[in-house]
């Protein structure tokens, strides 16, 4: 005669999912970080996807290459919490170091580097329709296309670098980047393109001048080429993350949060344009301001 089972006895089948419960729920939220840093990779290659369309407005009253811009700060956005998500969940791994840097060679690298294509292209292009310019179509393009495929050179290099340096446990060390960060170099290219498209399609009185369009678009190959060099070189750039969430409370801290939000939202392409023009700026300022007062201390010693 069989005795009845304890609904208490691990060995029951109800107890045995109770008890399975939680690690079902670990593993849902372990899988979180991966598909936050797949989602700034998919935001990426749909940003090449829209870019590579004739710039033109769409429905949402938008050009191609504004949806593109806006992609890859969405991309910004996927990338920013995808680490917060992983330590939350306790899921932090080698691998998801690695993915981490492959969707932002796409996102923050071949993106931004197409996008200056297109836009280029546009203006400069050989004809009508969608047509890139490429190393067989002239003396510039060669020009251009090296000058994108540079940058996207250096976003590699950068992250490369990124995953190869071995972690200092000392605080200190984590409120600064050695070299632009490819978010910073991507976030500048993006929200110089949009404040490009947004002057020039919705601004009035300003579409009708061709040749602002013309002239503006040929300074965005200079600034792949400026924060490309800034991405693999040895300038220090604050991580202004760690350094609103280390310093003290306070009204100071506040407004270093709050004025760029408000910023962000009342003139969202301006204040994008300026803050990474400014942030870009930073490193080699900050540098050349150290350089001035070391040299001081040493004449006066």
């Amino acid at each position: 005669m069989s005795m009845p089972q304890d609904p208490h006895n691990s060995a029951s089948p109800i107890a045995a999912d109770r008890s399975n419960r939680p690690r079902r729920r670990r593993r849902v939220a372990s899988v979180l970080p991966t598909l936050m840093t797949l989602g700034n990779a998919i935001c990426g290659f749909a940003a090449i996807h829209y870019a590579a369309k004739p710039i033109e407005d769409s429905a949402l009253g938008w050009s191609t290459l504004s949806i593109a811009g806006s992609l890859v700060f969405l991309g910004m956005f996927f990338d920013a919490i995808d680490g917060s998500v992983a330590r939350l969940t306790r899921s932090t791994s080698d691998m998801g170091a690695q993915l981490d840097s492959l969707a932002d060679v796409i996102t923050f690298g071949v993106a931004p580097a197409f996008m200056t294509l297109r836009l280029v292209s546009h203006y400069y292009g050989p004809g009508e329709g969608v047509q890139i310019l490429g190393p067989a179509d002239g003396a510039y393009a060669k020009l251009l296309w090296a000058v994108a495929a540079f940058y996207m050179c250096c976003t590699a290099l950068r992250l490369a670098r990124f995953n190869a340096e071995v972690r200092s446990s000392k605080q200190e060390d984590h409120l600064y980047f050695k070299g632009l960060p490819s978010p910073g170099a991507g976030g500048t290219v993006a929200s110089l393109i949009l404040l490009h498209q947004y002057l020039v399609h919705q601004t009035p009185g300003i579409e009708d001048a061709i040749s602002f369009a013309r002239v503006a678009a040929l300074g965005i190959p200079l600034v792949l080429v400026i924060t490309a060099f800034a991405m693999i070189s040895n300038v220090r750039y604050s991580h202004f993350a760690n350094r609103v969430l280390l310093s003290r409370r306070g009204f100071r801290s506040l407004l270093r949060v709050v004025i760029p939000v408000l910023a962000v939202i009342w003139w969202p392409r301006e204040a994008l344009a300026v803050g990474f023009v400014i942030y870009a700026l930073s490193g080699p300022v900050s540098a050349l301001l150290n350089r001035g007062k070391h040299a001081e201390k040493e004449a006066t010693s």
